[in-house]
């Protein structure tokens, strides 16, 4: 146990916490004295994940896409643990191929959980985190410093929000809450595994200089963002070398399309750089939620 507590007795509101690095801050953060609200598809996960911690930890199942939904569930959580001192916008779809080849809809989604589920869910929370001055960490990714071919909805959905929190901050500073980014690379989650059952993606990750290519334990992630969030961090970086790729990002864009002109050169046409579902098994359940082919 840390020897302080920054968050003992506050309400923490995490999306997209039915696996992966979701659940594993959540787990974390009722560790770190917090009560807990798990947000996600999988009520199944969650309930799994609350009853873990009896009388810490609450969960709701619920899109975060869905305004309506959200807004219930966020005075549901306020009656339950009261406003929250902590708000993560993890929850996050990815699928993978050349842009031209994506079934549109599927496109779309990725956009929309990511960047546009971002938004609904500050939206949501942000009069909590106004009355507790507090704090709110989105969840973006290497795909936010560089360009990310093979992924071009899940590198435009985290640019965005990106953006959009560096906005917000600027809006918010004057009120008392921070706000910070959380910066991942590949990290051993369903998601990830998921990826690793297609050629276009497993080439995508073993063309990427080192380290940009290996695969993290997820737990040090874990551990570094939360406390990113006890320190109220503008920036968390799950790897430390991203601050490197942070200061370089200028010139990223010539060096990946060099890359890519060869490398994508050298494999277009082949059955493997054909465009995938939503990745994982959270991929997948958000897919049946929104109705999507798989």
């Amino acid at each position: 146990m840390p020897r302080t507590l920054p968050l003992l007795g506050r309400t923490a509101v995490v999306t997209g916490a039915a696996r992966g690095i979701g659940e594993g801050m959540a787990r974390a953060l009722v560790r770190r004295g917090a009560r807990v609200a798990l947000l996600g598809h999988e009520e199944p996960a969650l309930a799994r994940i609350a009853a873990a911690f009896p009388g810490r930890a609450a969960h709701w199942p619920v899109d975060v896409t869905d305004e309506a939904a959200m807004a219930r569930t966020a005075a549901r959580v306020e009656q339950r643990f009261g406003p929250p001192s902590v708000l993560v916008a993890n929850a996050g779809v990815a699928a993978g191929g050349l842009f031209l080849d994506h079934d549109p809809a599927t496109w779309r989604r990725v956009v929309e959980v990511n960047l546009i589920g971002s938004a609904v869910t500050v939206r949501t929370f942000l009069p909590g985190l106004l009355v507790t001055r507090g704090y709110y960490l989105q969840v973006a990714s290497l795909a936010a410093l560089a360009p990310a071919p093979l992924m071009s909805a899940y590198g435009a959905s985290k640019a965005g929000v990106e953006a959009f929190a560096h906005a917000v901050r600027a809006e918010l500073a004057h009120r008392g809450v921070a706000v910070g980014v959380a910066y991942l690379s590949w990290t051993d989650t369903d998601m990830i595994r998921g990826a690793q059952h297609h050629d276009s993606l497993r080439a995508l990750r073993a063309r990427m200089p080192w380290p940009a290519g290996r695969i993290y334990a997820p737990q040090p992630v874990v551990d570094r963002l939360v406390r990113g969030i006890e320190r109220r961090s503008p920036a968390v970086y799950a790897q430390p070398w991203l601050r490197a790729v942070q200061a370089a990002r200028a010139c990223l864009p010539a060096v990946v399309t060099h890359r890519a002109r060869r490398e994508l050169g050298r494999l277009d046409g082949r059955a493997g750089l054909s465009a995938t579902g939503l990745l994982g098994a959270g991929g997948e359940a958000d897919a049946d939620a929104a109705g999507l082919k798989r």
